[in-house]
């Protein structure tokens, strides 16, 4: 995932974060990034094809299949949540 499309998914995740009441640190990362300092995250969103490339970290990692896609994020977010 290239830093615009995170960009575009850290805002959509903050919406959702918002309407459901929870706060949170949300940071926008290319796939360089989030292997070097994603380990201390709780949840990783990311596209379904980089998934494999963060198999390694210890937080959930929630694959996003339509980063525009508040109600797709919504769900998996709920559900990463608990």
């Amino acid at each position: 995932m290239g830093i615009g499309t995170s960009v575009l998914l850290k805002m959509n995740a903050e919406k959702v974060l918002e309407a459901l009441g929870v706060t949170a640190e949300v940071q926008a990362a290319d796939i360089s990034k989030a292997k070097r300092e994603g380990h201390e995250a709780d949840i990783i969103l990311t596209t379904p094809e980089l998934v494999y490339q963060l198999e390694d970290m210890p937080g959930k990692i929630v694959p996003i299949d339509h980063v525009f896609d508040l109600i797709e994020i919504r769900e998996k977010l709920s559900a990463a949540l608990g």
